[in-house]
């Protein structure tokens, strides 16, 4: 395979690919029931699960 083959196949095949890449982490983040799963997730720093230290 010299350069220029390459360079096409990444062209047309490397952008489909991102493409699907893209479509699904979108399909993911926005899939019915994840609201709640990121909510806990943006919150959890924020919780105080752990017994002070005396």
């Amino acid at each position: 395979m010299d350069h220029e083959t390459l360079r096409h196949f990444a062209d047309t095949w490397g952008l489909v690919f991102l493409v699907l890449v893209f479509s699904a982490a979108v399909l993911r983040l926005f899939r019915p029931g994840a609201r709640e799963y990121y909510r806990n997730a943006a919150h959890q720093p924020l919780q105080d699960d752990q017994e002070p230290k005396s």
